[in-house]
């Protein structure tokens, strides 16, 4: 951790505080703090060199303040890259990677609106919570829509969040469009087909990412009338890439490289980063896990050992770090598991689930007209290769991209000979991340909350005895790389005391398909069996899709059994349900025992309630013969 010396002189040398028992500046002595964000939307802005963008408020607070060149959220979508912010640990560790998901904190974690409550901020958030931890009562002193600063007491120091939700994604697709951008001018991204519909959700995105900009200039024209804009530092981001598909929801930089903005006024540059010069650009690494210990520091609390992040800012910044990470859980009603780094240049993916392609039918994504058109193009062997990526299967184990020269991530280096050092680098360094902070999603979700009862999933997981985290790992690693052929492993593996390693031993036989199966049939007929739910459908979907006509009969049954969400609870259903959709034509047999289950049924929250009733369309759609991706759905609740 490094220390400024005259950080500390400058902040805590007034009161005769020492610097070893440093503690939180009087209220009246504390800045304010404004956070601007948006939603669904990169680093298409004019101060990023976008020649495109019309976007002159923040391109005016940049030139004031100073620009992050390499900003990562943790995720691609909102929920978990809020649950990161808000409690400054990665959701992977706290459980709360999934989408839409709901567990407890940590037993000995705050969230940081606690932490600067208590040093005297009055802390307003408007618009938009959606965490995936169960907050604390009060957490806030305001959370509405008429949350605001100025109902703070006469000299009270602030912090305020204002967010737009003006560039979501949602917005993007919703016609008719008051079209001020010219689709022609669109430089698409390789992996997107050039058609009509595409340029126009492009150009459409840009107007919207206009009017975000705009909602961040009115709140400092505000903050400027009321003479405060010297005695207020800003932070302004977005939460995630852009909402068009491969942005929005994939791991990679396109999903997770963010714009991020700071202005330190000249009363408070000494809490701004080492670096901070008005009017340029840093090129230190920053991660959304990052955001809540700099706040701390800010205020002059250290930020406790729980959270994960590193403060670059405020008298406890640290040195810039080497890496940052990203990753993907569940999104919405689709189960998948990737892990991302970076170290500013090049990008390292890791894929556990690699049956399951990046365009997974999330049903909310299937909305937007540029999914649907890359979709039917793809069908029709319309797409060059560049832009079938997404769509293919099995995706690779892993992924390396240079983005200096590939600045689209569609040349995969990582079977490159010159690259292997490189790629057993970061190989190293994400396992050696998810280890230091014992990823949870080695579990699946429904094993993560039946083996967390009564506790987090963050805590646990630090229990030896209930997550052993070494050997899931190890079994993880093991069967998601079908380059490795290891039947006797996977064999071991299906019959481990562990539940969780029995569905790597099956997941590892799915994976690898047709070619392994026979050295797994009997153990894999005996798996249908199994005390754990989920190795059962693993076991099911494995031998209905690669088995005899008895296997596809039997395995066909129990998951017509296990799919009734009244019968088996929500996460249950999910996984019978999608076993079910990828088996394909064939399960129309066990569709038309199911096709008018009960829906509802156990759930840890209710924000799981519309993730089976979506997948049971898909199916109907499936088997009716109307394909899902086709269809236009009723637009969902924004995400």
């Amino acid at each position: 951790m490094r220390f400024h010396v005259q950080i500390f002189a400058a902040f805590f040398g007034a009161f005769g505080i020492p610097i070893a028992c440093a503690t939180p500046a009087r209220a009246t002595d504390l800045p304010n703090i404004l956070w601007l964000t948006s939603e669904d939307h990169g680093p298409e802005m004019g101060c990023y060199g976008d020649t495109l963008a019309r976007t002159p408020n923040i391109d005016g607070l940049a030139r004031q303040g100073m620009i992050f060149n390499r900003a990562w959220s943790c995720a691609p979508v909102c929920a978990p890259a809020r649950t990161t912010i808000i409690s400054g640990m990665y959701p992977s560790s706290t459980g709360g990677i999934h989408m839409r998901s709901m567990v407890p904190m940590p037993q000995d974690a705050k969230m940081y609106p606690e932490f600067l409550r208590k040093a005297g901020y009055y802390c307003t958030n408007c618009s938009k919570e959606d965490y995936n931890l169960v907050k604390p009562k009060n957490l806030w002193d305001d959370t509405s829509s008429r949350a605001h600063w100025k109902n703070r007491k006469p000299g009270q120091p602030f912090f305020a969040i204002f967010n737009s939700t003006k560039s979501h994604e949602s917005q993007i697709r919703t016609r008719p469009h008051n079209q001020i951008t010219d689709p022609t001018r669109i430089r698409l991204p390789h992996y997107h087909p050039d058609t009509p519909e595409v340029r126009q959700d492009w150009a459409q995105y840009y107007d919207k990412v206009s009017e975000a900009d705009a909602d961040a200039g009115e709140h400092i024209r505000e903050l400027t009338a009321a003479g405060l804009l010297e005695d207020t530092i800003i932070f302004y981001y977005g939460d995630h890439g852009s909402g068009m598909p491969r942005s929005k929801r994939w791991p990679c930089n396109s999903g997770l490289h963010v714009p991020m903005v700071v202005y330190f006024p000249k009363k408070w540059q000494h809490l701004a980063p080492a670096e901070y010069q008005a009017g340029t650009r840093s090129d230190r690494l920053v991660n959304f896990v990052d955001l809540a210990p700099t706040l701390l520091s800010i205020i002059g609390v250290e930020p406790p050992k729980i959270m994960q992040g590193h403060p670059f800012a405020g008298p406890f910044q640290e040195e810039p770090q080497k890496y940052m990470f990203g990753m993907r859980g569940r999104m919405d009603e689709r189960q998948d598991f990737v892990r991302s780094v970076t170290d500013g240049r090049y990008v390292y993916i890791r894929n556990f689930h690699p049956q399951v392609s990046q365009a997974q039918h999330v049903e909310y994504q299937f909305q937007t007209p540029t999914t649907r058109i890359w979709k039917e193009l793809y069908d029709r062997e319309a797409t060059n290769p560049e832009q079938s990526i997404f769509w293919t299967v099995p995706k690779a184990v892993e992924e390396l991209y240079d983005l200096q020269s590939d600045p689209y991530e569609v040349k995969n280096l990582a079977g490159v000979e010159d690259q292997q050092e490189r790629l057993q680098t970061f190989r190293k360094v994400c396992f050696d991340q998810m280890a230091k902070n014992r990823d949870v999603a080695f579990l699946p979700e429904s094993e993560m909350h039946l083996r967390a009862q009564g506790k987090s999933p963050y805590d646990m997981a630090h229990d030896e005895k209930a997550y052993d985290y070494a050997k899931l790992a190890q079994a993880a690693e093991l069967a998601s790389d079908y380059s490795i052929t290891n039947d006797e492993m996977l064999l071991n593996y299906l019959s481990d005391p562990d539940s969780a390693v029995r569905y790597w031993g099956a997941m590892g036989f799915l994976i690898r398909g047709g070619h392994s199966i026979h050295a797994g049939k009997t153990a894999l007929r005996k798996s249908l069996r199994d005390s754990s739910p989920i190795v059962q459908i693993v076991a099911a979907e494995t031998l209905a899709t690669y088995g005899t006509d008895e296997d596809i009969k039997t395995s066909l049954n129990v998951l017509a059994q296990l799919a009734p969400t009244s019968k088996s609870g929500v996460f249950v259903s999910m996984a019978a349900l999608s076993a079910i959709e990828a088996v394909g034509q064939k399960a129309e047999p066990a569709y038309e025992k199911i096709r008018s289950m009960e829906t509802k049924g156990e759930s840890p929250d209710d924000r799981y309630d519309g993730y089976v009733p979506r997948l049971l369309q898909n199916l109907s759609e499936s088997f009716g013969g109307v394909p899902s991706e086709g269809k236009p759905k009723k637009k969902s609740k924004n995400k």
